[in-house]
């Protein structure tokens, strides 16, 4: 088909739309770009996919009539042996995770440092900088671990940084614009993995099952949610994870341009 056959949209951008139920018939996406999009039970026929990349958390995949979120997952193992220790099951395989995971984050903030203040604020690819990252894991965890297990109903820092797309909520800081230094950022960043030592140190296996009181004042997670024990832990080691593949990614970047 030809231009002529199209109405030209080209350039539009839909933020914070809800598209649920929306068809897309003889419709051309190329060169779209999709950022923090939800995209479950969507159904494709007759597409035509190549030179696409899906980065995200990926469930169910099926191509074709082929699943492929499991051999995804596989192939991830493989290249990571360390990533299934991300997954425990028991008290002493979330004290191996954290432990690894400390190790794991001490090697990248040495990568870190040797490149120059500068390049630690800069963004690669609309992605977070480094700093960035770093303040937004430290709100993961007070997120699910001083306040979804301990109970703490505000244990945000004014630097604190939650998801760019999170609605505001009263006495949550957001300031995506801060930039301090990497020592500053860092401090928060210990002090909530100092938490999370502190409960995995302590933790015994019947107690991950355990359901959390229900949550107090606005925040996140959202007022009166419960959780279990486990579900919250779990959440901070897949942010840890992926986080830390992600600021990997983009240091090789930095590293270029320095």
């Amino acid at each position: 088909m030809g231009d002529s056959d199209f109405t030209d949209l080209r350039g539009t951008e839909f933020e914070r739309a809800d598209l649920t139920g929306a068809r897309f018939t003889t419709v051309s996406l190329n060169r779209a770009s999709l950022r923090d999009c939800a995209l479950k039970g969507v159904r494709m026929r007759g597409v035509e996919v190549s030179g696409t990349t899906i980065d995200g958390e990926i469930e169910s995949l099926v191509v074709n009539g082929v699943d492929v979120a499991p051999l995804v997952e596989a192939e991830l193992d493989r290249r990571h042996p360390e990533r299934p220790s991300f997954r425990p099951t028991t008290a002493e395989g979330f004290r191996e995770a954290w432990t690894l995971n400390e190790r794991l984050w001490a090697t990248t903030v040495e990568r870190a440092r040797r490149l120059s203040p500068e390049l630690l604020h800069e963004s690669v690819d609309g992605e977070w900088s480094f700093v960035q990252t770093l303040r937004h894991l430290a709100f993961a965890t007070q997120a699910w671990v001083d306040r979804g297990i301990l109970g703490d109903p505000a244990p945000w820092h004014p630097l604190s940084l939650p998801w760019d797309q999170m609605d505001p909520r009263p006495g949550v800081p957001h300031d995506l614009a801060a930039r301090p230094p990497l020592d500053e950022a860092l401090a928060l960043r210990l002090t909530a993995m100092a938490t999370v030592r502190r409960v995995v140190a302590e933790l015994a296996d019947e107690q991950l099952d355990l359901v959390t009181e229900p949550l107090e004042g606005p925040g996140w997670p959202d007022e009166g949610a419960c959780f279990a024990v486990r579900q919250c832990l779990l959440v901070v080691l897949n942010e840890e994870w992926w986080h830390r593949s992600y600021a990997e990614r983009d240091l090789a970047v930095l590293e270029e341009r320095s």
